[in-house]
């Protein structure tokens, strides 16, 4: 259980975390409204990747409560549950960092990569009961 929880609250430090990056950088570019769609942008970079967090993190943190908390977990499962908050973490790495978002990041690809199976495995978790 605690493992179960700590992964979603890293999920959770990830979305608030880029959340909160997003604002830091509108207000010290006075870019209140919108933002620039250029692939180098900083802003734009960071805008992508919280959307994307937003996108998995919740249905993850979901997932991972559900088998860590409602069921016994077995070690599979938790490893699941690291290696897909590691996953997003990667992936959200990898698209702040990239000198280009209209360019392929190992970074990025493999937490996206990661994302899938780790997701789709926890789901499959949640079927079998």
């Amino acid at each position: 259980m605690k493992t179960a929880v700590l992964c979603t609250g890293l999920l959770g430090l990830l979305v608030f975390g880029l959340g909160l990056a997003v604002s830091l950088v509108r207000g010290s570019s006075k870019t209140y409204y919108a933002y620039t769609v250029d692939p180098t942008d900083r802003l734009y970079k960071l805008v992508r990747a919280h959307g994307n967090a937003v996108e998995y993190a919740p249905m993850l943190a979901i997932l991972i409560l559900y088998l860590g908390v409602l069921h016994t977990p077995t070690r599979a499962v938790l490893w699941l549950a690291v290696a897909a908050t590691a996953s997003r973490y990667l992936h959200a790495l990898g698209m702040i960092l990239s000198k280009s978002l209209d360019r392929t990041d190992p970074l990025r690809a493999v937490g996206a990569v990661g994302t899938y199976i780790t997701g789709l495995l926890l789901v499959v978790s949640v079927l079998r009961g």
